[in-house]
């Protein structure tokens, strides 16, 4: 499961990029992480980022959590994944 003290890390990091909407998806979301596993967040900016941002962000994201993060917005995400990451989506900001 993933914690409050990286929620709120997570949160002071997207925050200047004024997220609407922001959800844990995975392994993270099941409570089924194990030591090498990504942390899968879903994002939705009310403004478009460039792809410098999004993979700056994601950077960031990997760097302060000390693990990896995939950052993926909702206009990235594949119509064939959809409806499973929605199963297990978790919101957190």
């Amino acid at each position: 499961m993933i914690t409050t003290e990286q929620i709120t890390i997570i949160n002071q990091i997207l925050a200047p990029f004024s997220p609407e909407y922001v959800g844990v998806f995975g392994s993270y979301a099941r409570g089924e992480q194990k030591g090498n596993s990504d942390l899968d967040l879903l994002v939705r900016f009310g403004k478009r980022l460039n792809l410098f941002d999004l993979v700056g962000l994601e950077q960031e994201l990997t760097e302060q959590l000390g693990i990896k993060v995939d950052l993926v917005t909702e206009n990235a995400l594949s119509p064939l994944i959809k409806e499973f990451v929605m199963a297990d989506i978790k919101k957190i900001a």
